[in-house]
């Protein structure tokens, strides 16, 4: 009964602590550093001709339907069952590796399903700040190939899930948690677990850090080198890094900040990663440097157009992982995100969590083939684009072709469809051809002024009318 009411109150809770995780968790750098490699900056660009991708998570939190990982962090914004001991909950926790048994994963459902929404990237959890691998990690036996799924033929889970997207073309990215709250080279029994930094002190007992720095090593080892091309290393919880980068910027965030300097040697890993996976971006959320790629604001879009490459991550419902009736989001806001997000610079990475059984739920699936109704007959206004100087009037956000010749305007419907609309700036070029992406028609328009006008068909309804022009005045 305990365990009931625990689970109870944690899918209520979800919603509350995801935004708590937005705020002090995950703060977007305020600096960027362009990388200098050559191959890397290649492989950057072909990533923003991307524009929207997919991350899933999925881990043991999904047996029960609770927020990931988290549950198991003694911080004061974790809510749990008071009748139940800390450390019998994490017992009952780490205890979910006995029943994880996914026996309809479908990795070919979800690269579908993403490739239908219109998808061109994805990130897979492969591990978690909980620790469960979820792949066959040589370094521990704590993963899905160890546990009831070890005589399944597709226990080793992201070899799987990662042939399945490139079977759909899709750029391949590796979610990987720098923290690991179950191995005793992070979160040490001898001591209490305050939060979530490691917590015995590096300088007093630097062999038991350095077996940690060789864990992490080997464990990014092996999926740079056993799960074939790998484009993106997505490395998250930015709290592990040098105390060095413990700035003013990181203080403002209001989480605990680290005692000692949690050093796990990027230069290090990035050579090694790098060697075996020539050209690969690496994410190393919120340390600025050279190691950050791309930035990452979770949870919001930047408030501004931005000139180097960003993506912000969001939700399809209210959790990144699977909870149970959590409502997904209209198809009509997640392409207004997405436009918005494409105007300003960045690419959407959107949020879906796979049920314990290793399928999408139907909701999740049906509002993806809506989106990508419309990402279908629109994507050219999206895809391989870049900003625009203008980029903003109003409901009409502004893209161009890569080339500069051509103007992409989106229009984003909020209730009544109009029939006209109008906007300032990125006048199209006299004589020009403005045309209606959907059906390549050819629509009427006026440039009065600084103002331009055009007519829409009147008898339909659309979640945002995209349409293209040579660029003129500006």
């Amino acid at each position: 009964m305990k365990i009931r009411i625990l689970l109870l109150l944690l899918s209520i809770s979800c919603s509350q602590t995801l935004f708590a995780q937005r705020d002090d968790i995950v703060q977007q750098s305020s600096k960027y550093e362009a990388p200098t490699d050559p191959l890397v900056k290649a492989k950057l660009d072909t990533w923003q001709d991307k524009k929207f991708g997919m991350i899933l998570h999925w881990g043991l939190y999904a047996i029960p339907g609770i927020i990931e990982s988290w549950s198991i962090c003694s911080e004061d914004w974790i809510e749990r069952d008071t009748t139940i001991k800390y450390d019998d909950y994490k017992k009952w926790y780490w205890g979910l590796s006995e029943k994880f048994n996914p026996v309809k994963f479908s990795p070919e459902q979800w690269a579908k399903a993403g490739k239908a929404a219109g998808m061109k990237y994805m990130v897979f959890t492969t591990k978690h700040h909980d620790g469960f691998a979820m792949f066959d990690t040589k370094e521990s036996d704590f993963s899905i190939a160890k546990g009831p799924f070890a005589g399944n033929p597709k226990r080793d889970v992201a070899k799987y899930v990662f042939d399945a997207f490139r079977k759909e073309n899709f750029t391949i990215g590796a979610y990987f948690s720098k923290p690991d709250w179950h191995t005793q080279y992070y979160w040490w029994d001898k001591y209490s677990t305050p939060n979530r930094n490691n917590n015995y002190d590096i300088d007093k007992y630097k062999w038991r850090w350095d077996m940690f720095k060789k864990y992490t090593y080997n464990q990014i080892g092996e999926l740079m080198n056993n799960y074939g091309s790998v484009d993106i290393l997505w490395l998250d919880g930015g709290w592990v890094r040098p105390l060095s980068s413990v700035n003013e910027e990181v203080l403002s965030w209001g989480a605990p900040i680290p005692k000692w300097s949690q050093d796990i040697d990027m230069p290090k890993i990035a050579a090694m990663a790098r060697k075996a996976q020539p050209g690969l971006i690496m994410v190393d959320r919120t340390v600025h440097g050279q190691y950050e790629n791309y930035q990452t604001p979770e949870q919001k879009i930047p408030e501004k157009q931005l000139d180097y490459p960003w993506e912000s991550c969001l939700t399809l419902n209210g959790n990144w992982g699977w909870v149970p009736n959590d409502p997904y989001k209209p198809a009509k806001e997640v392409v207004h995100k997405l436009v918005e997000v494409v105007a300003k610079g960045g690419s959407l990475l959107l949020g879906v969590g796979p049920k314990p059984d290793g399928t999408l739920d139907a909701g999740a699936v049906a509002r993806l083939n809506e989106i990508g109704k419309w990402t279908s007959i629109n994507g050219e206004a999206i895809y391989n684009t870049r900003i625009t100087k203008n980029y903003h009037d109003g409901n009409t956000w502004f893209t161009q072709s890569k080339d500069g010749n051509t103007i992409y305007g989106i229009f984003l419907v909020d209730s009544k469809q109009p029939k006209q609309i109008s906007w300032k700036g990125n006048a199209p070029k006299k004589g020009t051809v403005v045309t209606l992406l959907n059906g390549k028609r050819k629509l009427k328009w006026t440039t009065t002024g600084d103002v331009t006008t055009i007519d829409l068909p009147g008898n339909e309804e659309q979640v945002a009318w995209a349409f293209s022009f040579s660029a003129g005045r500006k």
